[in-house]
């Protein structure tokens, strides 16, 4: 049964207080945009048929809107009774059919104002504890009287938000207990560093994959990070990247990151899809003044029946990935274009396809690499690698990717001091058909 404004009972000094703390404890007030509850406001819109919808929260003297859908401009009002400082007082749903005939709905802003609200359905946001956070609402511009089928759906609407803030809460516990850990994480920083990366590369059918992982500084947590890891239909996902800064925030935003890349590719392994997801956490944790980015490519690996892979991959701001050609050739896979990850407002991520046939090779590195300074100054670059691998590994005996692996260590080792900044590498390849199929990490 839906209540009205007639039935608005005062709420108790005590239970606004600990409906309060509960509004506190999911830290949502003043977050940017986000699309979850955007698609929310949208759809109860439509159910509706009506042109505007909220996802409000109730503060002390103002109803914030998380998201709203035909109120352009408007992200918050005053906290006046009639509309959702009423409807947070009820369990059930809450409709106002008509608010020019009930007085307090009519002195609310939205009824009074240029909008012009006349009618209003909610259906309270509410916790584990029974605490009403905000509602979900439904507003029109002429009267009307709700189905219980939409109210049921506006009921499952707030519920559906009720779950993305305990995601988010949830989130934000995890990444809150990695701050906790930051002096202990300085004094272990290889140990640490140890525990950001994979501990062995799985065994991958058809090809040859090898990492290494190459700090700059002993006492420094770097932010390098990569991955290689199954999908549940025979195809395989990577990633390698670089986060910004050192230390333990680094550490903390690194673990960040590889578990949302992880977690997003179980749900849609779609390459750019996979770093707008990544985009979306970063600016959800890392608000104000300090934000907190990185640059990644993030590939899939389907095997094919002739022996080769196709691979494609999406980048965000990262170098672009080499390709080792069978007929002595090293290109660049360019994702040139895509942006940082986590920085943007709107960020662009490029995706594009290639082959891997049997004998040729993927070299994905971080910006350590081309970043370093050759003994005479100048930086080694992309066109430098290029040059190196023509010289070395293409004219190697060994062009597995353990001899790829092989070069690029030999030219780090080669440049010395002239390497300032933590490098990830990970090369795979597709071994020819009389050579062995191995997986080594270094």
């Amino acid at each position: 049964m839906a209540a009205s404004p007639l039935q608005v009972p005062l709420p108790r000094a005590s239970d606004e207080g600990r409906r309060l703390d509960a509004v506190r404890r999911y830290q949502i007030l003043d977050t940017p945009p986000d699309g979850a509850f955007d698609r929310i406001a949208g759809l109860a819109a439509r159910i509706f048929e009506a042109p505007m919808a909220t996802v409000a929260i109730v503060d002390t003297d103002r109803v914030w809107f998380k998201a709203a859908h035909g109120l352009p401009g408007i992200t918050q009002v005053r906290r006046d009774p009639g509309l959702c400082s009423s409807a947070i007082l009820h369990s059930e749903p809450y409709v106002v059919a008509d608010a020019a005939s009930d007085a307090r709905a009519l002195a609310n802003p939205l009824v009074r104002g240029d909008i012009g609200v006349r009618f209003y359905a909610a259906a309270p946001i509410v916790t584990a504890d029974g605490q009403r956070l905000g509602t979900v609402d439904v507003l029109d511009t002429r009267p009307r009287k709700p189905t219980d089928v939409q109210l049921d759906a506006l009921q499952d609407l707030a519920a559906l938000v009720m779950d993305e803030l305990e995601l988010r809460l949830s989130a934000i516990r995890t990444v809150a207990a990695e701050r906790d850990r930051r002096t202990e994480a300085e004094r272990l920083a290889r140990t640490l560093q140890r525990t950001l990366l994979p501990p062995a590369l799985p065994t991958v059918p058809g090809l040859q994959a090898a990492a290494a992982y190459h700090t700059a500084s002993p006492h420094e947590v770097g932010g390098d990070f990569y991955d290689l890891f199954p999908l549940d239909d025979g195809r395989w996902a990577f990633f390698l990247g670089d986060v910004c800064g050192k230390g333990a925030e680094a550490a903390a935003l690194t673990s960040l990151t590889r578990y949302t890349l992880r977690a997003a590719a179980i749900y849609d392994p779609d390459p750019c899809a996979a770093l707008s997801n990544l985009d979306s956490v970063l600016k959800g944790e890392y608000q104000g003044s300090s934000p907190r980015y990185c640059t990644a490519v993030f590939g899939v690996l389907q095997p094919l029946a002739d022996g080769s892979f196709t691979v494609t991959l999406a980048g965000g701001g990262h170098p672009s990935a080499l390709a080792s050609r069978v007929d002595g050739k090293v290109e660049p896979i360019s994702t040139a274009g895509g942006q940082l990850v986590g920085m943007l407002p709107d960020p662009q991520f490029v995706q594009t396809t290639t082959r891997l046939s049997p004998g040729e090779s993927l070299l994905l590195y971080t910006d350590g690499l081309t970043e370093a300074r050759t003994p005479d100054g100048t930086m080694l670059g992309e066109d430098g690698l290029t040059q190196h691998l023509l010289s070395t590994y293409v004219r190697a005996e060994d062009r597995s990717a353990d001899g790829l692996l092989g070069s690029v260590e030999a030219l780090l080792h080669h440049l010395g001091d002239g390497v300032s900044d933590d490098t990830a590498l990970l090369a795979l390849s597709v071994p020819a058909q009389s050579e062995p199929r191995t997986q080594e990490k270094r």
